[in-house]
């Protein structure tokens, strides 16, 4: 699934453009899974979810994973991005346990810690 977020920066003839790829394994804190498709919609309707926080693989790829506030990604100033979201929590806090939880499933199955690498080669399997 890929969203598209559309603005006008102040400046610009034209509009630029947002695209966000969902992780197909993506990761939820308690009670979200059941909730992701309406989460979805509204990032999708850029609707108000100050609670929410996405879990990003960033584009500097010596980094792992990257938090950032849904809110942020109303702003016409903020970086207008391709994003690949790996997973969706209800807090900062709740983030930062699914950056561990996700830590540890990597660490788990590989005896490593490259994030970034166990997600992409997951989205690759089947």
């Amino acid at each position: 699934m890929t969203l598209i977020i559309i603005s006008k920066s102040a400046g610009t003839a034209g509009k630029r453009y947002s695209k966000m790829k969902y992780y197909r394994h993506m990761y939820f804190t308690e009670g979200l899974e059941k909730k992701k498709d309406k989460i979805i919609k509204k990032l999708e309707n850029k609707k108000f979810q100050v609670s929410i926080h996405l879990l990003v693989l960033p584009r500097n790829e010596n980094n792992q994973l990257e938090i950032i506030n849904s809110v942020l990604l109303l702003q016409p100033d903020y970086p207008k991005e391709d994003y690949f979201v790996v997973g969706i929590a209800k807090s900062y806090d709740d983030a930062l346990e699914l950056v561990e939880k996700i830590a540890k499933e990597v660490y788990h199955e590989t005896k490593g810690t490259d994030i970034r690498s166990y997600i992409l080669e997951k989205e690759q399997e089947d």
